[in-house]
C-alpha cells in the first residue's frame, strides 16, 4: 500500500508524527522516503518517529496505532500448504476490524465529542479513567474527601484520538490510567469553539467575555477566580476552597447567567452591593431566566452585605480578587479569606433550600 492511498483512508485528525511513524512502521518505507513525500526534512521524520515511539507506553496511545496499523499491512503474497486456513483467518480478523471500524465515531463526531470531554477536563479537579478493556472511559471529579464523581462517559475511541493528539496525558499506567487536560488540550479546546472562523487559531491562546455589568472591559473567561483560589493550598496542604465551595460559587454564576436570558436582560444588580437586599421572588428550581434570577436574590440575601459584595463581583463579574479588595477598601489579601467565608455560607444555603447539589448545565 503506497503512502498516498494509506493517508487518504487515514481520519482527518490523525496528526502528522503519527502519519510518519505509521508509514515508516506499518508500510516500511525509508525515513528518506517518508520525508521525501511530506515535504520536510529526514531528521524531522526521524525526531516524529522517536516521539510516537516513546509514547508507546501509554495504553490509548498503543492500541490507537496497533488499531490503525492493522489495516496498512499488505496481505502476503506467498502461501504456504496452509495458506487456504490462513487466508480465512486473516478474512475472519479483516471483518472483525471492519466492523470496530464502522462502529467507531467518524472524524466530525469525533471533533464534536472531544469538546464535550475536554470542557469537562477543564475543570480543576477532573480526570478521563480509563480501564484496561472497557469500551468506554469516564470523566470523574475527585473530591476534597477522596471521593470520586462520574459526569460523563465518551466512547475508547474518542479517549484514544486525543491522547493520540496529546490533548490528555497520563503520568503512570495500570488497571485504570487516569488521564489530565494538557496545554494542548487547553490551545484545542478554544480552538473548536472558535468553530470554522478564521481566526480559530488565534482563538485557541485567548477566551474573552462582554463584562455583565454592562461595560467596555473584556475579562478571561477560561478561568474565574473562585476556579483560581480553589488551586491553591492552605497551610496544612489542604485545598483553600473545598469542591461544595467550588460547586456552589459556579452554580452562582450558572443562576446569574440564566438571568441574563429572557425580556429582562437590563436587571441591574447594583442594588445588590448595598445593605437592605429585597428577598422576594420565586427560588424554586423551574427552569427560566425569572426563577434564576430569584435564586440569585435569595442568594445574595441570605449572605448580606459584604459577603454578597465579594460573591457577586468574583463568582457573576468575574473581578479579580486585588480589584474587589481595592473597589472596597479592604486590606491587601484579606479577600480570599471573605470569599472563602462566602462559598462556606452560600453552600449551606443551597444545601438546606434545594435539599443539596443539583446538577449543572454546563
Amino acid at each position: 500500500m503506497h503512502l498516498e492511498t494509506a493517508a487518504r483512508s487515514w481520519p482527518h485528525w490523525i496528526p502528522g508524527p503519527a502519519r510518519a511513524y505509521l508509514a515508516h512502521t506499518e508500510l516500511g518505507l525509508s525515513l528518506r522516503e517518508v520525508a521525501r513525500k511530506s515535504g520536510c526534512h529526514a531528521s524531522t521524520v526521524l525526531r516524529q518517529v522517536r516521539r510516537i515511539e516513546a509514547r508507546r507506553d501509554d495504553p490509548l496511545v498503543d492500541h490507537a496505532l496497533r488499531r490503525m496499523g492493522a489495516g496498512l499491512s499488505a496481505p502476503d503474497a506467498n502461501v504456504d500448504a496452509d495458506g487456504a486456513h490462513r487466508r480465512g483467518q486473516r478474512m475472519t480478523t479483516q471483518l472483525e476490524r471492519k466492523q470496530d471500524r464502522d462502529a467507531a465515531p467518524k472524524g466530525d463526531e469525533i471533533d464534536t465529542e472531544a469538546q464535550r470531554i475536554l470542557c469537562h477536563l477543564a475543570t480543576p479537579g477532573t480526570c478521563l479513567a480509563v480501564a484496561d478493556g472497557l469500551a468506554r472511559a469516564a470523566v470523574v471529579r475527585e473530591c476534597a474527601d477522596g471521593q470520586t464523581q462520574r459526569m460523563a462517559t465518551t466512547p475508547r475511541e474518542v479517549a484514544e484520538a486525543m491522547a493520540l493528539r496529546d490533548w490528555i496525558a497520563t503520568r503512570g499506567t495500570g488497571r485504570i490510567a487516569r488521564y489530565r487536560l494538557t496545554p494542548v488540550g487547553r490551545a484545542a479546546l478554544r480552538r473548536l469553539r472558535a468553530g470554522e472562523d478564521d481566526a480559530r487559531f488565534g482563538a485557541q491562546h485567548r477566551s474573552l467575555g462582554a463584562d455583565p455589568t454592562g461595560g467596555r472591559a473584556r475579562y478571561n473567561a477560561c478561568e474565574s477566580p473562585v476556579t483560581a483560589l480553589a488551586r491553591r493550598k492552605d497551610r496544612d496542604g489542604s485545598p483553600f476552597l473545598s469542591s461544595q465551595m467550588v460547586d456552589a460559587g459556579e452554580r452562582l454564576r450558572e443562576d446569574f447567567e440564566l438571568s441574563q436570558m429572557g425580556p429582562r436582560v437590563a436587571q441591574n444588580w447594583d442594588r445588590f452591593l448595598t445593605a437592605g437586599i429585597d428577598r422576594g421572588g420565586d427560588t424554586s428550581l423551574e427552569p427560566g431566566s425569572d426563577a434564576a434570577r430569584a435564586r440569585v436574590q435569595a442568594a445574595l440575601a441570605e449572605l448580606g452585605p459584604g459577603l454578597a459584595d465579594i460573591a457577586l463581583r468574583t463568582c457573576c463579574f468575574l473581578e479579580g480578587l486585588e480589584t474587589v479588595e481595592k473597589r472596597l477598601g479592604w486590606a491587601a489579601r484579606s479577600g480570599k479569606i471573605v470569599l472563602r467565608i462566602a462559598l462556606e455560607r452560600l453552600h449551606s444555603h443551597y444545601e438546606r433550600v434545594h435539599g443539596g447539589r443539583q446538577p449543572l448545565i454546563g
